[in-house]
Protein backbone atom coordinates (compact mmCIF):
# COMPACT_ATOMS: atom_id res chain seq x y z
CA UNK A 1 0.00 0.00 0.00
CA UNK A 2 1.38 3.42 -1.13
CA UNK A 3 2.50 5.40 1.78
CA UNK A 4 1.13 8.50 3.38
CA UNK A 5 3.26 10.90 1.44
CA UNK A 6 3.10 8.52 -1.61
CA UNK A 7 -0.57 9.37 -1.38
CA UNK A 8 -0.50 13.38 -0.61
CA UNK A 9 2.54 13.69 -3.54
CA UNK A 10 -0.85 11.80 -5.89
CA UNK A 11 -3.47 13.55 -4.91
CA UNK A 12 -1.13 16.57 -5.81
CA UNK A 13 0.01 15.20 -8.96
CA UNK A 14 -4.17 14.44 -10.12
CA UNK A 15 -4.87 18.34 -8.94
CA UNK A 16 -7.37 17.43 -6.24
CA UNK A 17 -4.72 19.13 -4.25
CA UNK A 18 -3.13 22.32 -4.72
CA UNK A 19 0.77 22.40 -3.91
CA UNK A 20 0.87 24.41 -0.37
CA UNK A 21 4.15 24.48 1.89
CA UNK A 22 1.78 24.31 5.03
CA UNK A 23 0.19 21.07 4.03
CA UNK A 24 3.36 19.66 2.31
CA UNK A 25 5.00 20.40 6.03
CA UNK A 26 2.08 18.42 8.24
CA UNK A 27 2.15 15.70 5.37
CA UNK A 28 6.24 15.37 5.87
CA UNK A 29 5.04 15.47 9.72
CA UNK A 30 2.69 13.05 10.31
CA UNK A 31 5.16 10.64 7.93
CA UNK A 32 7.95 10.93 10.24
CA UNK A 33 5.17 10.23 13.06
CA UNK A 34 4.19 6.73 11.36
CA UNK A 35 7.95 5.54 11.12
CA UNK A 36 8.18 6.07 14.65
CA UNK A 37 5.09 4.09 15.83
CA UNK A 38 5.62 1.31 13.23
CA UNK A 39 9.59 1.19 14.13
CA UNK A 40 10.05 -2.11 15.88
CA UNK A 41 11.35 -1.76 19.76
CA UNK A 42 15.27 -1.80 20.23
CA UNK A 43 16.88 -5.60 21.05
CA UNK A 44 17.47 -5.58 24.56
CA UNK A 45 18.95 -9.27 25.08
CA UNK A 46 22.16 -7.55 26.79
CA UNK A 47 20.51 -4.78 28.97
CA UNK A 48 18.09 -8.14 30.19
CA UNK A 49 21.14 -9.78 31.21
CA UNK A 50 23.24 -7.03 32.75
CA UNK A 51 20.46 -4.91 34.03
CA UNK A 52 17.64 -6.98 34.87
CA UNK A 53 15.21 -5.16 32.26
CA UNK A 54 15.50 -4.13 28.55
CA UNK A 55 16.45 -0.01 27.69
CA UNK A 56 13.00 2.42 27.09
CA UNK A 57 12.82 4.62 24.98
CA UNK A 58 10.57 7.81 25.02
CA UNK A 59 7.01 7.62 23.29
CA UNK A 60 7.00 9.86 19.87
CA UNK A 61 5.71 13.28 20.07
CA UNK A 62 1.97 13.99 19.22
CA UNK A 63 1.09 16.10 16.23
CA UNK A 64 -1.48 19.07 17.00
CA UNK A 65 -2.65 19.94 13.91
CA UNK A 66 -4.59 23.06 13.74
CA UNK A 67 -5.44 25.95 11.35
CA UNK A 68 -8.98 27.12 9.33
CA UNK A 69 -11.74 25.33 8.22
CA UNK A 70 -11.36 23.36 4.65
CA UNK A 71 -7.49 23.95 4.86
CA UNK A 72 -7.19 20.05 4.37
CA UNK A 73 -6.80 18.99 8.21
CA UNK A 74 -9.39 15.97 7.98
CA UNK A 75 -7.99 14.76 4.70
CA UNK A 76 -4.36 14.70 6.12
CA UNK A 77 -5.76 13.06 9.21
CA UNK A 78 -7.56 10.05 6.95
CA UNK A 79 -4.27 9.52 5.24
CA UNK A 80 -2.19 8.99 8.09
CA UNK A 81 -4.49 6.67 10.08
CA UNK A 82 -4.94 5.00 6.04
CA UNK A 83 -1.47 4.76 5.54
CA UNK A 84 -0.41 3.88 9.30
CA UNK A 85 0.77 0.00 9.29
CA UNK A 86 -0.38 -0.35 13.02
CA UNK A 87 -3.54 -2.62 14.39
CA UNK A 88 -3.43 -0.42 17.84
CA UNK A 89 -4.65 2.31 16.55
CA UNK A 90 -8.12 4.08 16.62
CA UNK A 91 -9.59 7.14 14.75
CA UNK A 92 -12.59 9.09 16.43
CA UNK A 93 -14.25 12.70 16.34
CA UNK A 94 -12.92 14.44 19.74
CA UNK A 95 -16.47 15.08 20.47
CA UNK A 96 -17.77 11.49 20.46
CA UNK A 97 -14.52 10.51 22.38
CA UNK A 98 -15.56 12.98 25.23
CA UNK A 99 -19.04 11.60 25.44
CA UNK A 100 -17.64 8.28 25.98
CA UNK A 101 -15.26 9.26 28.52
CA UNK A 102 -18.28 11.16 30.26
CA UNK A 103 -20.01 7.55 29.82
CA UNK A 104 -17.51 5.69 31.05
CA UNK A 105 -16.50 7.47 34.08
CA UNK A 106 -20.24 7.52 35.25
CA UNK A 107 -20.47 3.66 35.14
CA UNK A 108 -17.25 3.45 36.53
CA UNK A 109 -18.33 5.51 39.92
CA UNK A 110 -21.12 3.50 39.67
CA UNK A 111 -19.07 0.52 40.11
CA UNK A 112 -17.37 2.29 43.34
CA UNK A 113 -14.10 2.17 41.22
CA UNK A 114 -11.10 4.17 43.76
CA UNK A 115 -10.32 6.79 40.86
CA UNK A 116 -13.05 6.40 38.18
CA UNK A 117 -11.03 8.87 35.82
CA UNK A 118 -7.21 6.74 36.21
CA UNK A 119 -9.44 3.67 35.70
CA UNK A 120 -10.99 4.26 32.71
CA UNK A 121 -8.29 6.30 31.15
CA UNK A 122 -5.76 2.98 31.66
CA UNK A 123 -8.11 0.49 30.12
CA UNK A 124 -8.71 3.06 27.05
CA UNK A 125 -4.91 3.11 26.67
CA UNK A 126 -4.67 -0.66 27.20
CA UNK A 127 -3.76 -1.96 23.48
CA UNK A 128 -3.69 1.49 22.21
CA UNK A 129 -0.87 2.98 20.58
CA UNK A 130 -2.49 5.98 18.54
CA UNK A 131 -4.87 7.98 19.15
CA UNK A 132 -6.20 10.32 16.33
CA UNK A 133 -8.66 12.45 16.75
CA UNK A 134 -10.95 15.12 13.93
CA UNK A 135 -11.51 18.41 15.79
CA UNK A 136 -10.59 19.20 18.54
CA UNK A 137 -13.17 21.36 20.19
CA UNK A 138 -13.81 22.24 23.90
CA UNK A 139 -17.13 23.26 24.99
CA UNK A 140 -18.19 21.63 27.78
CA UNK A 141 -17.11 22.75 31.40
CA UNK A 142 -17.44 19.18 32.66
CA UNK A 143 -14.74 18.07 29.90
CA UNK A 144 -12.62 21.19 30.02
CA UNK A 145 -11.94 20.27 33.91
CA UNK A 146 -11.27 16.33 33.25
CA UNK A 147 -8.77 16.75 30.25
CA UNK A 148 -5.46 17.27 31.57
CA UNK A 149 -5.26 14.81 34.08
CA UNK A 150 -7.13 12.36 31.70
CA UNK A 151 -4.98 12.81 28.91
CA UNK A 152 -1.27 13.01 31.09
CA UNK A 153 -2.68 9.22 32.13
CA UNK A 154 -3.02 8.17 28.12
CA UNK A 155 -0.15 9.66 27.53
CA UNK A 156 1.84 8.17 30.44
CA UNK A 157 0.04 4.75 29.65
CA UNK A 158 1.85 5.03 26.07
CA UNK A 159 -0.94 6.16 23.96
CA UNK A 160 -0.11 8.90 21.35
CA UNK A 161 -1.91 11.38 20.34
CA UNK A 162 -2.41 12.91 16.83
CA UNK A 163 -4.82 15.28 16.19
CA UNK A 164 -6.70 18.13 14.08
CA UNK A 165 -8.23 21.52 15.82
CA UNK A 166 -9.53 24.83 13.77
CA UNK A 167 -7.58 26.18 17.01
CA UNK A 168 -4.28 26.73 18.38
CA UNK A 169 -3.77 25.49 21.82
CA UNK A 170 -4.05 28.35 24.28
CA UNK A 171 -6.93 29.53 21.92
CA UNK A 172 -8.66 26.40 23.34
CA UNK A 173 -11.98 27.10 25.35
CA UNK A 174 -11.13 30.57 25.38
CA UNK A 175 -13.30 32.70 27.77
CA UNK A 176 -14.80 29.49 28.99
CA UNK A 177 -16.15 29.09 32.88
CA UNK A 178 -13.60 27.98 35.26
CA UNK A 179 -10.90 27.97 32.19
CA UNK A 180 -7.79 27.90 35.41
CA UNK A 181 -9.09 23.87 35.68
CA UNK A 182 -8.33 23.66 31.91
CA UNK A 183 -4.19 25.15 31.47
CA UNK A 184 -2.82 22.24 32.01
CA UNK A 185 -4.08 20.34 29.21
CA UNK A 186 -2.63 23.31 26.83
CA UNK A 187 0.31 22.82 29.02
CA UNK A 188 0.51 19.28 27.91
CA UNK A 189 -0.28 19.67 24.84
CA UNK A 190 2.89 22.12 24.16
CA UNK A 191 4.93 19.57 26.03
CA UNK A 192 4.33 16.52 24.39
CA UNK A 193 3.02 17.27 21.11
CA UNK A 194 3.88 19.38 18.18
CA UNK A 195 1.98 21.84 17.72
CA UNK A 196 1.61 22.44 13.96
CA UNK A 197 -0.50 25.67 11.85
CA UNK A 198 -2.36 24.41 8.57
CA UNK A 199 -3.32 27.84 7.21
CA UNK A 200 -2.89 27.51 3.46
CA UNK A 201 -4.33 29.69 0.68
CA UNK A 202 -6.82 27.53 -0.52
CA UNK A 203 -10.20 26.73 0.98
CA UNK A 204 -11.28 23.15 0.26
CA UNK A 205 -14.51 23.79 2.07
CA UNK A 206 -15.45 26.04 -0.88
CA UNK A 207 -14.83 23.35 -3.01
CA UNK A 208 -17.25 20.98 -1.63
CA UNK A 209 -19.87 23.23 -1.47
CA UNK A 210 -20.00 24.79 -4.91
CA UNK A 211 -22.91 25.53 -6.53
CA UNK A 212 -25.19 24.64 -3.11
CA UNK A 213 -27.36 27.83 -2.47
CA UNK A 214 -27.21 28.87 0.94
CA UNK A 215 -30.86 30.29 1.44
CA UNK A 216 -33.58 27.85 0.56
CA UNK A 217 -37.08 28.89 0.33
CA UNK A 218 -40.25 27.76 0.25
CA UNK A 219 -40.11 25.16 3.41
CA UNK A 220 -40.15 21.76 1.81
CA UNK A 221 -38.75 18.07 0.91
CA UNK A 222 -36.57 20.22 -1.62
CA UNK A 223 -34.98 22.34 0.98
CA UNK A 224 -34.40 20.10 3.43
CA UNK A 225 -33.03 18.10 0.90
CA UNK A 226 -30.12 21.00 0.03
CA UNK A 227 -29.36 21.54 3.56
CA UNK A 228 -28.71 17.84 4.15
CA UNK A 229 -26.32 17.87 1.14
CA UNK A 230 -24.70 20.62 2.80
CA UNK A 231 -24.12 18.66 5.91
CA UNK A 232 -22.35 16.12 4.17
CA UNK A 233 -20.42 17.86 1.83
CA UNK A 234 -19.35 19.63 4.93
CA UNK A 235 -18.26 16.81 7.56
CA UNK A 236 -17.45 13.80 4.68
CA UNK A 237 -20.55 11.73 6.65
CA UNK A 238 -21.98 9.30 4.28
CA UNK A 239 -25.43 9.94 3.38
CA UNK A 240 -26.39 6.25 3.63
CA UNK A 241 -25.43 6.21 7.17
CA UNK A 242 -27.37 9.77 8.42
CA UNK A 243 -29.35 7.68 11.08
CA UNK A 244 -26.00 7.61 12.78
CA UNK A 245 -24.88 11.54 12.87
CA UNK A 246 -23.65 12.88 16.12
CA UNK A 247 -25.70 14.72 18.57
CA UNK A 248 -23.84 17.17 21.20
CA UNK A 249 -24.68 19.38 23.91
CA UNK A 250 -23.55 22.82 23.66
CA UNK A 251 -22.50 24.17 27.41
CA UNK A 252 -23.99 27.69 28.08
CA UNK A 253 -22.74 28.45 31.54
CA UNK A 254 -24.30 28.56 34.49
CA UNK A 255 -24.85 24.84 34.47
CA UNK A 256 -27.04 25.54 31.13
CA UNK A 257 -26.29 23.12 28.27
CA UNK A 258 -28.08 23.40 24.63
CA UNK A 259 -28.74 20.31 22.84
CA UNK A 260 -27.68 20.05 18.80
CA UNK A 261 -29.51 17.25 16.87
CA UNK A 262 -26.72 17.02 14.74
CA UNK A 263 -23.13 18.05 15.79
CA UNK A 264 -19.74 17.05 13.68
CA UNK A 265 -16.78 18.84 12.42
CA UNK A 266 -17.88 22.13 13.31
CA UNK A 267 -21.15 21.91 11.76
CA UNK A 268 -24.02 22.50 14.23
CA UNK A 269 -27.79 21.54 13.16
CA UNK A 270 -30.33 23.51 14.70
CA UNK A 271 -34.19 24.48 14.42
CA UNK A 272 -35.57 28.16 14.46
CA UNK A 273 -38.00 26.82 17.33
CA UNK A 274 -35.57 26.24 19.58
CA UNK A 275 -33.47 28.91 19.34
CA UNK A 276 -35.97 31.91 18.65
CA UNK A 277 -39.06 30.65 20.08
CA UNK A 278 -37.69 29.64 23.73
CA UNK A 279 -36.45 32.70 26.12
CA UNK A 280 -32.76 32.74 24.94
CA UNK A 281 -30.40 36.07 25.16
CA UNK A 282 -26.84 36.87 23.63
CA UNK A 283 -24.79 34.76 25.61
CA UNK A 284 -26.39 31.92 24.27
CA UNK A 285 -26.17 32.63 20.20
CA UNK A 286 -22.56 33.97 20.80
CA UNK A 287 -21.66 30.74 22.41
CA UNK A 288 -23.15 29.28 19.32
CA UNK A 289 -21.18 31.81 17.06
CA UNK A 290 -17.91 30.20 18.65
CA UNK A 291 -18.50 26.75 18.81
CA UNK A 292 -19.57 26.28 15.14
CA UNK A 293 -18.17 27.79 12.18
CA UNK A 294 -21.33 26.55 10.17
CA UNK A 295 -24.88 26.37 11.24
CA UNK A 296 -27.87 24.81 9.70
CA UNK A 297 -30.95 26.87 10.93
CA UNK A 298 -34.12 24.82 9.66
CA UNK A 299 -38.02 26.11 9.86
CA UNK A 300 -37.81 30.16 9.52
CA UNK A 301 -41.14 31.30 9.21
CA UNK A 302 -42.84 34.12 8.17
CA UNK A 303 -43.10 36.18 10.95
CA UNK A 304 -45.90 39.36 12.13
CA UNK A 305 -46.42 41.25 14.84
CA UNK A 306 -47.70 38.15 17.38
CA UNK A 307 -43.83 37.04 16.69
CA UNK A 308 -42.13 40.04 17.95
CA UNK A 309 -40.01 38.12 20.71
CA UNK A 310 -38.90 35.52 18.10
CA UNK A 311 -38.19 38.74 15.51
CA UNK A 312 -36.08 40.09 18.21
CA UNK A 313 -33.82 36.93 18.79
CA UNK A 314 -33.80 35.87 15.63
CA UNK A 315 -31.83 39.37 14.72
CA UNK A 316 -29.78 38.94 17.99
CA UNK A 317 -29.13 34.88 16.60
CA UNK A 318 -28.12 36.66 13.15
CA UNK A 319 -25.40 39.35 15.15
CA UNK A 320 -23.65 36.73 16.72
CA UNK A 321 -23.31 34.60 13.51
CA UNK A 322 -22.46 37.57 11.37
CA UNK A 323 -20.10 38.78 13.93
CA UNK A 324 -18.37 35.08 14.09
CA UNK A 325 -17.91 34.89 10.22
CA UNK A 326 -20.11 31.92 10.83
CA UNK A 327 -21.82 29.95 7.60
CA UNK A 328 -25.40 29.88 7.58
CA UNK A 329 -27.42 27.15 5.53
CA UNK A 330 -31.23 27.61 6.14
CA UNK A 331 -34.90 26.27 5.10
CA UNK A 332 -37.44 29.17 5.25
CA UNK A 333 -41.20 30.20 4.50
CA UNK A 334 -39.31 33.00 2.31
CA UNK A 335 -36.39 35.13 1.41
CA UNK A 336 -34.69 37.55 3.82
CA UNK A 337 -37.20 40.64 2.63
CA UNK A 338 -40.83 38.97 3.04
CA UNK A 339 -39.64 37.35 6.85
CA UNK A 340 -40.66 40.22 8.89
CA UNK A 341 -42.14 42.74 7.19
CA UNK A 342 -45.06 44.49 10.07
CA UNK A 343 -44.73 44.74 13.62
CA UNK A 344 -42.15 46.30 16.41
CA UNK A 345 -38.81 46.55 15.16
CA UNK A 346 -39.77 45.71 11.64
CA UNK A 347 -37.61 48.96 9.88
CA UNK A 348 -34.35 48.13 12.54
CA UNK A 349 -35.06 44.53 10.92
CA UNK A 350 -33.87 45.45 7.59
CA UNK A 351 -30.17 45.44 8.96
CA UNK A 352 -30.94 42.04 9.59
CA UNK A 353 -32.06 41.63 6.10
CA UNK A 354 -28.62 43.18 4.80
CA UNK A 355 -26.52 40.78 6.53
CA UNK A 356 -28.20 37.79 5.95
CA UNK A 357 -27.66 38.73 1.72
CA UNK A 358 -24.14 39.47 2.71
CA UNK A 359 -23.60 35.74 4.47
CA UNK A 360 -24.82 34.06 1.14
CA UNK A 361 -21.81 36.34 -1.01
CA UNK A 362 -18.84 34.70 -2.20
CA UNK A 363 -16.76 37.22 -0.13
CA UNK A 364 -18.65 36.25 2.96
CA UNK A 365 -18.00 32.73 2.76
CA UNK A 366 -14.49 32.74 1.87
CA UNK A 367 -13.62 34.53 5.54
CA UNK A 368 -12.70 32.39 8.55
CA UNK A 369 -14.44 32.12 11.52
CA UNK A 370 -14.24 34.30 14.08
CA UNK A 371 -13.89 37.69 14.97
CA UNK A 372 -11.49 39.96 13.89
CA UNK A 373 -8.01 40.71 16.12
Amino acid sequence: MPGLLARYDALIASGQLRADPDQRAAAERLARLQDELEAPPPPKRWYVAIFGSGPTQPDPRGVYLWGGVGRGKSMLMDLFVDTLALEQKRRVHFHAFMLEVDRRIAAARKAELRDPLMAVALDMAAGLKCLAFDEMVVTNTADAAIMGRFFTALMEAGTVIATTSNRPPRDLYKDGLNRSLFLPFIDLVERRMDVLSLNGPTDYRLDRIGGLAMWHAPLGEVATNQVREAFFRLTDFAPEDAANVPSGELDLGAGRTLHVPKCLKGVGVFSFKKLCAENRGAADYLAIAQAFHTVILVGIPKMGPENRNEAIRFTKLIDALYEHRVKLFVTAAALPEELYQAGDGAFEFERTVSRLNEMQSEDYMALGHGVED
